[in-house]
């Protein structure tokens, strides 16, 4: 669902909405842009939301993994098909080469450490230390991710202010429908808060870092497509750390 309805809000705003303020051929950039990010479901900072609303971990990892799998399948043919509909031509290599970079790489690197660690040193050590070696080298990375985002997109948003916040309207807009497509489908089906709230944040959240570095791959770093990915990362945190707040103040709509 999620690429689709960012390809139908996008392209409702920044063709409709906006056509007064976005020339026709920027708005195909823009667009292409935002179904990338649409196409690339969240794979790790759902980790991050979920601890925020008190999660279940278990059940976090899992809707990771599952990303993880439907990205390998899905991303590619999907992102085709909406960038092919939206007259955007773009080759399958590249598409292929930015999955296998950024999710088959990282995939097998982490199963292959588990299985040999756990083999040496068991599985209390792999889960009580191992992992914790990491913890901090995680939020420098992520630190380091966005702030290589925007260096290489500086020229670009300070020449776009207007735009930057255009492109913005229909992403927002994107994030909180999905979070609340499954937040409410959740409580409907009688799902516990610790379900229901990583469930919301995985649906809205992206996985920026894949649809950014497509974005350039494809269309350059300075291009209107790469922009539109950047104000993806802008936009997100802000808006998800209002969505966790939203989640842990309904808290008590839930079953316990």
């Amino acid at each position: 669902m999620k690429p689709f309805t960012m390809y139908g809000i996008a392209t409702l705003f920044l063709f409709t909405v906006f056509k007064g303020f976005i020339a026709p051929e920027l708005a195909t950039q823009y667009l292409a842009g935002a179904v990338l990010l649409g196409a690339a479901l969240c794979t790790a900072m759902v980790f991050v939301w979920s601890t925020l609303t008190k999660g279940n971990p278990a059940y976090t990892v899992v809707q990771v993994a599952t990303n993880d799998l439907i990205i390998l399948i899905a991303f590619v043919p999907i992102v085709k098909f909406l960038l092919g509909v939206s007259n955007v031509s773009v080759p399958y290599g590249t598409l292929f080469f930015s999955v296998i970079l950024f999710v088959v790489i990282p995939l097998v690197g982490g199963v292959l450490t588990r299985i040999v660690v756990v083999k040496n040193k068991g599985i209390e050590y792999f889960e009580n230390t191992f992992v914790h070696k990491f913890d901090n080298a995680i939020t420098v990375g992520l630190l380091l991710t966005l702030v290589l985002i925007f260096a290489s997109q500086t020229e670009v948003i300070l020449s776009n202010p207007l735009h930057i916040v255009l492109i913005a309207v229909p992403l927002t807009v994107q994030t909180v429908l999905i979070f609340f497509i499954a937040y409410s489908a959740s409580k409907i089906f009688g799902m516990s808060h610790d379900i229901a709230a990583p469930a919301g944040m995985i649906g809205a959240s992206n996985f920026f870092e894949l649809a950014v570095a497509v974005a350039i791959a494809l269309f350059g770093t300075t291009s209107p497509a790469a922009l539109a990915t950047t104000v993806g990362v802008l936009t997100e945190v802000p808006v998800m750390l209002a969505l966790v707040k939203v989640a842990n103040s309904t808290r008590g709509w839930f079953k316990k």
